[in-house]
């Protein structure tokens, strides 16, 4: 399949119309009730940008969308600072969480920055097809999520104060029906900030039921000098125990790389960030400019990327765990390292999912 083959299919589908009734969903319109957008006031008046965004009150969890009946959500989009003077780190702070047909347990339970590829905390660019991440910070997903019942969009404010100037829409189709076959969408968060040397890192494990895994973003420190990314990710496909199905050939080549991302400048090999449709490396730094003016900005070197399963998903019928190993190289030969690895995982799967582990607290998830 070609990058493009996705956009020349929306293409092709857009001439023909469907019985779907579009609805979007913000701070002014917060029910996406039809005939009832654009009401609050400003200092220009009614109808004139009245309320664009709303406060997250420290400790709270606010409904962000709760639509009732069957449909997609399309399209949303998120922005909202990264610092306060409380501190910095607010989008591993704030806490996503979308639960799907009225269920108490959620489906996707993400730190916000990272559900969309921005991970350590620090805003990057992403220029591909399900998560797009604009200047400055405007944060864009378009997996389709469908729903049968209902979707309830929450977002936790665990940072040290209020979180002013949120802002989001959230764009969806509801439909009289949906296939048989239409699955729900999932992610999943994880961390552990020092590996277990020889142990591959869990991106994903308990998943039972069928569906498609479709997409990885690791946010990963280096805590050990020299090439960091020969670990395999392997993919354990129904009832697989201790041999996967799918084997990796190194961390580089699963986001489409190679030779350890280096180019050379002034003759020294510089590991080189990219984004794409599908795969890529958007966030490369090797400085830390939180608090710079008492510490400096020395820190580990921090590497984010995403690879998206949308033209090769990964099938599975039963059960699904992924992991992947922290090698290195020294020039000389491979060794096994540790390292703080973060990540999530992205997969579609008929309900019910799981129980997810208990998600790391705030200070447990800040980076490195």
């Amino acid at each position: 399949m070609s990058q493009n083959q996705g956009f020349i299919h929306e293409l092709s589908a857009a001439p023909f119309l469907t019985h779907g009734r579009t609805r979007w969903i913000t701070a002014e319109n917060p029910t996406g009730e039809k005939g009832q957008g654009g009401k609050a006031a400003s200092n220009l008046g009614i109808a004139r940008k009245g309320k664009p965004c709303i406060t997250l009150p420290q400790g709270e969890t606010v409904v962000l969308a709760d639509i009732q009946g069957t449909g997609i959500v399309q399209h949303f989009w998120i922005t909202c600072t990264n610092a306060t003077s409380k501190g910095n780190f607010v989008l591993r702070d704030l806490v996503l969480r979308i639960y799907w047909d009225d269920e108490t347990l959620p489906s996707v339970e993400v730190p916000l920055g990272d559900f969309f590829c921005n991970g350590f905390g620090e805003r990057c660019k992403v220029n591909s097809q399900p998560i797009v991440v604009n200047p400055t910070g405007g944060m864009n997903c378009y997996f389709p999520m469908p729903f049968r019942q209902s979707a309830k969009i929450t977002i936790e404010n665990q940072h040290a104060e209020d979180i002013h100037g949120f802002f989001y829409q959230f764009h969806y189709e509801l439909v009289d029906s949906l296939p048989e076959n239409t699955a729900y969408f999932h992610a999943q968060w994880r961390r552990e900030n020092i590996t277990t040397e020889g142990k591959d890192y869990t991106i994903l494990d308990g998943v039972k039921g069928k569906g498609k895994y479709v997409g990885t973003y690791l946010a990963w420190a280096a805590l050990e000098r020299y090439w960091w990314g020969e670990g395999e990710i392997k993919f354990y496909l129904d009832g697989d125990e201790e041999w996967p199905t799918l084997c990796g050939t190194g961390t580089e080549d699963y986001f489409g790389g190679a030779w350890c991302f280096y180019e050379k400048e002034n003759g020294i090999p510089v590991e080189v960030p990219y984004s794409t449709l599908y795969l890529g490396y958007p966030f490369y730094s090797k400085s830390d400019t939180t608090l710079k003016e008492k510490f400096g900005e020395d820190s580990v070197p921090m590497h984010g990327l995403y690879r998206w399963h949308l033209p090769d998903p990964i099938h599975f019928e039963s059960d699904l765990r992924v992991t992947i190993q922290q090698i290195g190289h020294n020039s000389r030969e491979l060794f096994e390292r540790t390292d703080d690895v973060a990540s999530v995982a992205y997969w579609y799967q008929m309900e019910p999912h799981a129980d997810f582990p208990l998600l790391l607290p705030v200070h447990r998830r800040w980076p490195r």
